[in-house]
């Protein structure tokens, strides 16, 4: 299933939109449908060869010798997801994926990670319109390593080289080449001293 570039100007722009617009969540069906037949391939030797070809058909972007154990999860199927090439995800990857998520090169995740780019209002009166969701890019770089049990929230980006300690919540963001963990995630040393 091709992206379909009509809703990026929704999705992308960083601004307040309707979730729940017919035609957006008839699109976000179809892709979560394909990312379901992912999900139920088995591992075996031609399980593995559809895998290959399904990612190519879910993500936005996925370079070569890149690979998610299933199950994955992603609320638009990866449509909205951009990997580089050796890229490894463990299972349980969770994407919330209203909004852009750019993913780098050489990229390690480990078991239950979760990356957010959605978000509602935490004013009551504003969640109870129409138009209560916003999105925020998430950009992970080149070379990082995100341990197991790890939440990104929107709008952060993490640094080239970088390592993310498990069970960190990664709410602002990370510089390149440092080891950060924590709840909030902190900055712990720098990685080349």
């Amino acid at each position: 299933m091709k992206r379909n570039d009509k809703y990026d100007e929704i999705l992308f722009c960083e601004k307040f939109y309707d979730p729940a617009e017919i035609h957006l969540v008839l699109y976000q069906q179809r892709c979560i449908n394909e990312m379901n037949k992912y999900n139920k391939t088995k591992a075996n030797p031609l399980g593995l060869l559809l895998r290959v070809r399904r990612l190519k058909k879910m993500f936005a972007a996925i370079g070569e010798n890149s690979y998610i154990e299933p199950p994955v999860h992603a609320n638009f199927g990866g449509k909205n997801t951009f990997i580089g090439k050796c890229f490894y995800a463990n299972f349980n990857l969770t994407l919330v994926d209203d909004g852009k998520i750019t993913i780098g090169d050489n990229v390690m995740i480990g078991p239950n990670v979760t990356i957010i780019t959605a978000e509602h209002s935490l004013n009551e009166e504003e969640r109870l319109k129409k138009e209560n969701q916003i999105n925020h890019p998430v950009t992970i770089g080149n070379n990082v390593w995100i341990a197991s049990g790890v939440t990104i929230f929107p709008g952060v980006t993490i640094g080239d080289g970088s390592v993310i300690g498990a069970g960190s919540i990664v709410t602002k963001d990370v510089p390149a080449g440092v080891l950060a963990y924590g709840n909030p995630c902190k900055v712990i040393r720098n990685l080349n001293e």
